[in-house]
């Protein structure tokens, strides 16, 4: 279920341009941004409201393009065919929207996704993940399909699923955040830490809410401040071991 709080904080509708382009890749529109003959790929898995909000892009394009000035190709499909989480729409249903856009569905999509990659050369891809797509994600790294991941403020995972995942990890997570509350989050770290062949990374950013790496207030310099750093790690974690 996507979290209740992920549709509280929608995000900020304000123009923007990305460096990259919309293309069909594995069968899904996708944003495509970086160097296309980098070996190394970069899958974005975006919460329920997708790379494009109504009329404006969100800043899951900006954060694309940073990843790609890394030197990394980056691909952020829509998992939602177009039908990303609209607000704006009085006759909005969260139940039938999260029916049709179940989670398992996303994971089946980005197969295609990542095999497109592979096609291209691609040796090695990470996940970073928001919200709705951190359940995809860890299904992800409980397979041989990607190399590392990175969940930002992920939505509800269990702990069997946490006690799947077989490659590297972070979960970057917030202080206040009811889809994985704080002392879940580290609940995690517990299980990731108890396996000891498995590089893993749990930090909690104080003082802001679910959301905030993708939906913070250009104009707020302490919201822009924790975003960057969280951008930053997950960078670094992807620097690290998709390579």
């Amino acid at each position: 279920m996507a979290s209740s709080q992920c549709l509280e904080n929608p995000p900020t509708l304000t123009p923007t341009c990305g460096a990259g382009t919309v293309q069909v890749f594995g069968g899904l529109n996708t944003y495509v941004t970086g160097p296309s003959d980098s070996k190394l790929a970069i899958l974005l898995i975006s919460d329920v409201f997708g790379y494009e909000a109504p009329l404006f892009r969100t800043n899951i394009c900006i954060l694309a393009d940073k990843v790609a000035a890394a030197g990394f190709l980056v691909v952020a499909p829509d998992f939602f065919y177009g039908d990303p989480v609209d607000l704006s729409n009085p006759q909005f249903d969260q139940d039938a929207w999260m029916k049709a856009h179940n989670t398992d569905k996303g994971y089946q999509d980005a197969k295609p996704v990542i095999a497109a990659l592979r096609s291209k050369g691609v040796s090695a891809i990470g996940a970073a993940s928001f919200c709705w797509g951190g359940k995809v994600a860890v299904q992800l790294a409980s397979s041989d399909d990607i190399q590392a991941a990175v969940l930002l403020h992920p939505g509800p995972i269990t702990d069997d699923e946490i006690n799947e995942v077989r490659i590297p990890i972070a979960i970057l997570g917030v202080e206040i955040d009811h889809a994985t509350p704080l002392e879940q989050v580290k609940h995690f770290g517990e299980i990731l830490s108890s396996k000891s062949e498995l590089d893993c990374l749990v930090k909690v950013f104080p003082g802001v809410s679910h959301g905030w790496s993708v939906r913070y207030n250009v104009e707020d310099e302490s919201a822009v401040k924790s975003a960057k750093e969280v951008h930053e790690d997950m960078l670094n974690w992807f620097t690290k071991h998709v390579k």
